[in-house]
């Protein structure tokens, strides 16, 4: 799996162009040919700007085209790239690189910048709904415009926001804040509501704005800098508001002993999360609560974590719906540069809903590339043929419009392609997207948004399906990925996997190549790393000891470490020359005890036998001698591509390359 990432990763990198005009044939294996556009693409990706461009250079990243080229051909040759898993590993591939080819470049650009500039600031904002489905008629958007508008006079000449909001707003949380939203930051909120927000001066009440909720006006309260991202612990003791006024102040009475004893003793607060927190989901992490903004937590936890100086502070006992909190600060994080939160933004701002205007853009541009052509004449004759009982109860079927077959919209490129759906394709999407039974639906509307919704995708499916034609990068890109694959499903099943499970071809292959894995004389040795000399002192004591039954490693650990476990460490093995320089300066004579002394402490080396050169055994290199089969193979390999496919490559185009 991890060469697999690392090969894609290393593809992925190899071209990044824009269209070009036709480019001469520089390499052609097997017939396939590769034009001197792409190999220069792809050359320049896998070299630094501050590479020189040398004719070495240029002949060695060619050899190793040549040997890609070769083994994708020969994928080919298999069938690899006609697998059903091989096809599907592809599709979803293709649709991770289409996507940033379906939305607008400086549309998403201006839209990450825009959020991050909003993100400066928090912002306390009240506001009054007047619901309206999305889907309404204009009759009924007129009518939710003109009381939205009447509500917005009312308080233009001078009522309460607050107090109209608890009358008229049809947003259920007014009846508990008065329309008051408190503070919020970018992305909290539905675009276009967030739009009015941050476009509308304090103390001033927006024009409506409409959402899928229906009509807002807003009333912007305050705009203070954004107060950033904060990290914090908490000690909890959990008192519901509904619970009766004694138990209430004994949990009240609880929070207060706690408070005092972390007063006492502020490197407490861990021992007090464990002894008395009632939030069992952070007593295994010490109390800590993962990073919040602005508006992720109640006004009163918010405000009290905020209200914390310094790293390390807590806060006297707040209450909120949940019970009582001692907060304590861990760490503040301050608004990062744009640069640094630049990845993430984007992935955000991606999934809201304000990427549909990136979208949308596109949209567009591909009809006007394209000559779109519509007749909605063509989608309203479905009004009338759609009866709203059969509809309603989910009866209606693409039969009863058999007589209807004509184009309803189209796209016609400049080279003769062109897509057009007509309207029995469309009676087939109404009779699959009929509505759930006995449910309550607007034919008009409903067909609109479906109309609305496949034009839609018949147009970006049109220019998905172009992109080949029309973008070089993307052409190049996917063709990278595509022959990325099959190279490395035909190179797992000849080099990589075979190596592995080929267990006679690796024992074939090291007794051919024996002199290579080779012990040079080594010798058989006990190291006993002491301290100091005194404890070197004490160690030759023991080993000089004449005794039946030598005392173990474990035995002597035992004695000198009596007192302190640093004292004495034992070391054994077989080494070579090189391998370690108390071994390199003892003599190299069994029974020898010698004493070196090291930045260490002193090495005491005893050397129990010495080895003469000997082969190598497989199970002690067995990493190194599968590595070493996995090149022989492919080398072999390579050699065989090679005599079984033509290559061809012209000299003078290759010149060209600079």
């Amino acid at each position: 799996m991890k060469k697999r990432i690392l090969l894609i990763g290393l593809l992925a990198t190899f071209v990044s162009v824009s269209a070009q005009q036709v480019s001469p044939v520089l390499l052609t294996v097997d017939g396939k040919t590769t034009s001197l556009s792409e190999f220069e693409a792809i050359f320049k990706k896998n070299n630094s700007k501050d590479t020189k461009i040398t004719t070495e250079a240029i002949n060695e990243y060619l050899d190793l085209y040549i040997k890609f080229k070769l083994k994708v051909r020969e994928a080919e040759v298999l069938g690899y790239d006609t697998t059903a898993s091989f096809v599907q590993e592809l599709e979803s591939y293709r649709k991770q690189l289409v996507q940033p080819y379906l939305t607008d470049r400086e549309v998403s650009e201006n839209l990450i910048k825009e959020a991050y500039e909003r993100m400066k600031y928090d912002v306390n904002a009240s506001h009054i709904l007047v619901s309206l489905d999305p889907n309404a008629q204009p009759k009924d958007t007129l009518i939710a415009f003109n009381k939205i508008m009447k509500i917005r006079d009312r308080i233009v000449k001078g009522e309460d926001i607050g107090k109209v909001a608890l009358e008229t707003s049809e947003d259920p949380s007014a009846k508990e804040n008065n329309g008051n939203l408190g503070y919020f930051n970018v992305l909290h909120m539905v675009y276009p509501f967030e739009t009015a927000v941050y476009t509308t001066e304090i103390g001033k009440i927006s024009m409506p704005v409409r959402t899928r909720f229906g009509y807002h006006i807003v009333k912007v309260n305050d705009k203070r800098p954004a107060r950033g991202t904060i990290k914090v612990a908490h000690i909890m003791v959990q008192a519901a508001r509904e619970l009766d006024e004694a138990t209430q102040k004994a949990r009240q009475q609880k929070i207060e002993e706690v408070y005092q004893k972390l007063a006492d003793n502020p490197d407490s607060f861990v021992e007090l999360v464990q002894q008395f927190s009632d939030d069992k989901t952070t007593t295994s992490r010490n109390g800590e609560l993962p990073p919040f903004s602005t508006g992720k937590m109640v006004p009163e936890f918010e405000n009290a974590a905020f209200a914390l100086q310094n790293n390390g502070d807590f806060s006297k006992p707040i209450r909120t719906d949940y019970g009582w909190h001692i907060i304590k600060r861990i760490d503040l994080i301050p608004l990062e540069s744009y640069e640094s939160i630049y990845n993430s933004l984007k992935s955000r701002v991606s999934r809201d809903a304000r990427s549909n205007k990136s979208k949308e853009v596109v949209i567009e541009k591909v009809k006007k590339e394209n000559n779109f052509k519509q007749n909605l004449k063509y989608r309203d004759e479905f009004y009338k043929l759609i009866n709203p009982e059969e509809y309603k109860n989910g009866a209606w079927t693409a039969s009863k419009a058999q007589n209807l077959n004509k184009v309803m919209f189209g796209l016609y490129a400049a080279d003769g392609e062109k897509l057009e759906y007509n309207q029995t394709e469309f009676a087939q999407l109404i009779e699959k997207n009929k509505p759930r039974p006995n449910t309550e639906v607007n034919v008009v509307a409903d067909i609109n948004k479906l109309y609305e919704h496949v034009v839609e995708e018949k147009v970006l499916k049109f220019k998905e399906d172009r992109l080949p034609k029309t973008s070089e990068e993307y052409r190049l890109l996917f063709q990278e990925y595509r022959d990325g694959i099959l190279l490395f499903n035909l190179t797992d099943a000849k080099v990589w996997s075979k190596a592995i499970i080929d267990t006679s071809g690796i024992e074939n292959f090291m007794k051919t190549n024996q002199a290579n894995y080779m012990w040079n004389q080594r010798v058989e040795a006990v190291i006993y790393k002491c301290l100091n000399d005194s404890v070197a002192d004490k160690l030759m004591s023991i080993l000089n000891k004449k005794s039946k039954k030598p005392l173990s490693n474990d035995e002597i650990l035992k004695q000198i470490n009596s007192t302190s476990q640093l004292y004495l460490s034992i070391e054994e093995g077989k080494y070579e020359k090189g391998d370690n320089s108390s071994i390199d300066a003892t003599e190299q004579k069994v029974g020898i005890k010698n004493r070196i002394k090291n930045k260490n402490g002193v090495d005491v080396v005893v050397v129990k036998s010495i080895l003469k050169a000997e082969p190598k055994k497989l199970e002690e290199i067995k990493g190194q001698v599968t590595s070493d089969y996995q090149n022989f193979l492919e080398q072999e390999w390579v050699k065989e591509l090679k005599a079984k496919y033509k290559v061809e490559v012209n000299q003078d185009v290759l010149k060209q390359i600079k």
